[in-house]
């Protein structure tokens, strides 16, 4: 099985997690466990990095449908930055970029947030 992994840091109010490897059915228990802890402390604000991820599933795409809710019913949201032209075409093929804001760069979303 590939290796996944999250690292996570903040930004003031705003929770940036890294994505790495393979993100599947097996590995989106720790995605979803990540998010369930950042909502939990009342951390709304997320951002998360495609940049090291190199696989995503459709169970890791229903992660984030998952969870885009209620962090918009708590004046946050899900954005989502530096995916590979791979992993957006996934996502574009499923209608994400309509749902979801994605940047090329995670300096922009920050500025995203910043800015609202």
């Amino acid at each position: 099985m590939e290796e996944f992994s999250i690292t996570k840091k903040s930004s003031g109010e705003i929770e940036v997690l890294n994505l790495e490897g393979f993100l599947d059915a097996h590995t989106s228990v720790e995605l979803e466990k990540e998010l369930e802890t950042l909502l939990a402390a009342g951390k709304f604000k997320i951002i998360v990095n495609f940049k090291k991820l190199t696989y995503i599933s459709s169970a890791g795409l229903g992660v984030f449908m998952a969870y885009i809710e209620n962090t918009r019913n708590n004046n946050g949201d899900i954005k989502l930055c530096e995916m590979s032209e791979k992993i957006f075409n996934i996502f574009d093929m499923l209608g994400f970029p309509i749902l979801f804001e994605i940047y090329n760069e995670e300096g922009t979303a920050l500025e995203k947030f910043s800015n609202n």
